[in-house]
């Protein structure tokens, strides 16, 4: 299956520790080659960038470690195919407008029999799962709220309506609209939480960084990834069927989950 990275912070950040370590599993450390993208959000803009090609080797990846932007918001994806072509509409990740705002959405796992009507507004470009299983998150949350709700009833309602779609499948997912970020774990998500004191980290690949020199005392730096990126660190693993909402590098809302919710229907 695929993976995925992301990152919710209180200050504007830079990922490249952490993407240039999820990289390498894009055809170095591991098999995810069918292509890779990431998105920043920059106020109420996205830089997205995508490539079919393999994320290790990936001139435009070489471009983002380069580039050293910094958000408040990250999401990243490396793709092992399991539905669709390996092409550029069918990498992740996907992007729509949503009461006025840029709603980016990474999926991990494969669901069953998803089905978006053809008189949806939101409609997939690509041929795989996780985008048609967006536009429904999205056609919903728009059914239900003609206009932009709080951030409580959006969480309780992105809980409802991807409870159903994950009976079908294994729907490990990120969603963000610049301004918070929802993890969703069917099998492997786990964060870790950055704060002062700040240390050292060791990627999995034996490269260090000390965060000491690149933060201040006020700094909070959520990273969320199918598995974790570095060796001396406390990651958390979510369970199975849980949810969390970050925002400012704070966790607001909680659904801790139970067991697999998808072991009778895959």
């Amino acid at each position: 299956m695929c993976q995925l990275l992301g990152m919710n912070c209180n200050t504007p950040t830079d990922i490249t520790f952490s993407f240039d370590g999820f990289r390498r599993r894009a055809g170095l450390t591991d098999h995810h080659t069918d292509g890779f993208g990431i998105a920043f959000f920059e106020g109420k803009g996205v830089r997205i960038f995508r490539d079919n090609r393999p994320g290790a080797s990936s001139p435009m990846a070489d471009l983002v470690s380069q580039y050293r932007i910094k958000s408040f918001n990250v999401i990243a994806h490396i793709r092992k195919a399991t539905r669709g072509d390996v092409n550029l509409e069918n990498t992740h990740p996907f992007i729509r407008e949503l009461w006025g705002e840029n709603w980016v959405f990474a999926h991990n796992g494969t669901v069953e029999g998803i089905t978006v009507c053809e008189s949806n507004h939101y409609q997939p470009i690509g041929t795989t799962d996780s985008e048609a299983a967006f536009c429904c998150i999205a056609a919903q949350l728009k059914e239900r709220f003609p206009s932009k709700p709080t951030e409580k009833q959006i969480f309780d309602a992105i809980v409802e309506i991807t409870s159903e779609i994950a009976k079908y499948g294994v729907f490990n997912f990120i969603l963000s609209n610049g301004h918070w970020m929802i993890a969703r774990c069917s099998t492997n998500l786990y964060y870790v939480c950055r704060k002062a004191p700040f240390g050292t980290a060791l990627r999995d690949d034996d490269v260090m960084i000390d965060f000491r020199q690149y933060t201040c005392e006020r700094d909070k730096v959520t990273i969320i990834t199918t598995q974790p990126l570095t060796k001396n660190e406390q990651w958390t693993k979510m369970k199975n069927g849980g949810y969390v909402f970050f925002k400012e590098g704070d966790i607001l809302y909680e659904i801790e989950g139970t067991l697999p919710d998808n072991l009778n229907h895959v």
